[in-house]
């Protein structure tokens, strides 16, 4: 299929979005995608869909988007991915963005490859690093052969140039400088599907605990160390209030759920404090937790590569050095209650 490349322009975000509650995810690609879009000359779009959402693309244009496009519609409450797909599809037939980012959360996921394959565009997935070369054409990298190596994709023939992006490896940023009337720069575009017309209906709508550990000021994560048992690193996390965190091994050998999973292959985290027990030090897994503001690590092995990312280093058993903190912890938590 032949593209006139030249009919493509700007970089557009979608900004997903759950109760009227954005995912973290979408301000962080805002962020980016303001970079991308300075470097090629090109606006910055965002793109909102939901029930009553408007509020939620003024807070993008306060963010940094040049201007934003809402399908505003009960159809889009709750997510559907047919009709998400069908809109944004639609949408990007019309205006024939150049660049199109997404975050790589179960919806992003869920959803891109319908607005890719029926507009023949070109989709990197997972992506943990944007870029655009010279000639402004999108540089798409993700961790390739179980972590081991990198590969950067670009996609030079067909439009847009799609991405979805690993949620925690850019920084959200702060909103810019107050928008006078960001509402201004807000278009409503036609909504294209009708609930009648929709594939899915909602019979019942149940919300479960999902983890997001990207969220999390505190992550205690375990690795082959724990040698199958993670009561010690679940126990100082719920001290210290954190999230339970774990290498792709520990994952691997069935131990923790994927979803908690750190590193190249899993996610990517910026803690004020990473607590790595019985974790070597792979470069994989770096990758997913080398952001955190501090860094404690426990392990048996003195000269274990950890340590050399680690603010503070512990040489001992974790099952018996993180009973040791879970109970200061506690012991202090009591003084101050």
């Amino acid at each position: 299929m032949s593209v006139d490349i030249e009919a493509y322009e700007d970089v557009w975000v979608f900004v997903e979005q759950h109760d009227g509650v954005v995912a973290p995810v979408s301000w962080e690609l805002l962020a980016k995608g303001r970079e991308l879009a300075d470097e090629t000359g090109e606006d910055l779009v965002a793109l909102v869909m939901g029930d009553g959402v408007s509020a939620l693309a003024e807070a993008a244009v306060s963010r940094g988007a040049d201007r934003a496009l809402l399908a505003d519609d009960p159809v889009f409450e709750p997510y559907r991915a047919d009709p998400y797909g069908e809109q944004f599809r639609a949408l990007v037939e019309e205006r024939k963005p150049s660049i199109v980012l997404i975050g790589g959360s179960h919806t992003g996921r869920d959803f891109a490859g319908r607005v890719a394959v029926p507009a023949h565009a070109g989709l990197t997935a997972d992506c943990t690093e944007l870029d655009v070369d010279d000639e402004g054409l999108l540089l798409a990298s993700r961790p390739t052969f179980g972590g081991d190596a990198m590969a950067t994709i670009k996609c030079p023939a067909h439009r847009p140039q799609m991405a979805t992006v690993r949620p925690g490896v850019f920084d959200a940023g702060d909103p810019t400088e107050p928008v006078t009337d960001p509402a201004a720069a807000v278009e409503e575009v036609d909504v294209v599907v009708a609930e009648e017309d929709t594939l899915s209906t909602v019979i019942e709508r149940v919300v479960g605990d999902v983890v997001d550990i990207t969220d999390a000021d505190v992550v205690v994560a375990g690795g082959a160390g724990c040698e199958g048992n993670f009561a010690p690193i679940e126990e100082l996390a719920d001290a210290l209030g954190g999230e339970v965190a774990a290498t792709r091994a520990a994952v691997d050998e069935g131990w923790v759920e994927p979803a908690r999973q750190v590193g190249q292959t899993g996610k990517t985290v910026r803690p004020q404090l990473y607590v790595a027990a019985g974790i070597s030090g792979a470069v994989q897994h770096l990758e997913g937790m080398n952001d955190s503001d501090v860094v404690v690590a426990v392990n048996t092995d003195p000269n274990a590569p950890i340590f050399e990312n680690a603010d503070y280093g512990i040489v001992g058993d974790l099952h018996e050095v993180l009973p040791e903190l879970t109970a200061l912890v506690r012991a202090k938590q009591e003084v101050t209650a």
